[in-house]
């Protein structure tokens, strides 16, 4: 298959659907709309919601009802991006080569900005019309708020981010660094493909072989972007390798090197890609996304 073509194609429904849900212009203090839609409309790909529906339609889901919920793991996803960049934490002035939300609206529009994201991801997750609910289907609905919840907070991303800024700077063990991966960035991609799964009717099996697919998705993909990170600014600086502009960050590179984690994240996608076999071509596109994380090129 086409994996670009596909992406390409899934990012618009993303994208077409994340319009339609984003609260109206006049429904908002501009400042607040504006600032929320820089962010969410900023040029992301869009992984983790293409996650939810590749899961969504490898287990058998047909329909538009996954689309909410792959539209709430956008807006949490932007949130956790809008408060990353503020100075308070990473301190970035761009993201994606554009200025990030509070170098544009100030800081308290953004850190605003990030709330009223993730506060609408799970006023969208609820809403009956958005989520095209069934008889029988509350209790489903309730346990996969409820993992989303479990994902974005204090137990995922989160807590991961705090491990991540407290060991700024300090020499960090392997295990220190998969930690933070894990829940930072693993905890939601590994969410985005259960949530589809599951509300795809995924049984007992196959969820588990989702799971364990989306668990070493979820590792490869931070390890991968460690590596692009590195050698974007490697490139930028003319160097050969990045490692050490990447020294005061809990990264695969600073604690192994390149090389060694290309050939971690590259045995992690072999992983993700296996756990797939009991599955035909409705899998397809999730091996795809697997090999996709690490051909991209900075």
């Amino acid at each position: 298959m086409d994996i670009q073509r596909y992406l390409q194609e899934q990012k618009e429904r993303v994208d077409s659907a994340l319009e339609r849900y984003l609260p109206k212009k006049e429904e908002l203090a501009s400042n607040l709309y504006s600032a929320m839609q820089h962010s969410l409309f900023a040029g992301g790909k869009r992984i983790r919601p293409i996650l939810s529906i590749a899961s969504f339609e490898a287990a058998g889901g047909k329909g538009e009802r996954i689309l909410s919920f792959a539209c709430a793991l956008e807006m949490i996803h932007t949130y956790s991006l809008i408060h990353d960049d503020l100075p308070a934490i990473d301190n970035d002035d761009y993201r994606r080569g554009k200025p990030t939300c509070h170098k544009v609206f100030g800081e308290a529009v953004a850190l605003l900005a990030g709330d009223g994201l993730l506060t609408e991801a799970f006023r969208l997750m609820t809403h009956p019309h958005a989520t095209e609910r069934s008889p029988g289907d509350e209790a489903l609905l309730l346990d996969l708020i409820s993992e989303v919840a479990q994902a974005a907070g204090v137990s995922g991303m989160v807590g991961g981010q705090v491990v991540d800024i407290e060991s700024e700077g300090k020499a960090v063990d392997l295990p220190t660094v998969q930690y933070i991966h894990t829940h930072k960035t693993g905890a939601m991609i590994l969410a985005s493909v259960r949530v589809g799964a599951r509300l795809g009717g995924a049984k007992e099996t196959l969820l588990k072989a989702l799971t364990r697919y989306g668990e070493s998705l979820g590792l490869s993909f931070q390890i991968a972007d460690d590596i692009l990170n590195v050698e974007g600014k490697a490139a930028l600086m003319g160097k050969q390798t990045g490692t050490d502009l990447f020294k005061r960050k809990a990264t695969y590179p600073s604690v192994l090197g390149v090389e060694e984690s290309k050939i971690r994240s590259k045995e992690l996608v072999e992983m993700a890609i296996d756990a797939l076999k009991q599955l035909g071509p409705e899998a397809d596109p999730l091996r795809e996304i697997a090999r996709f994380i690490i051909a991209r090129e900075y």
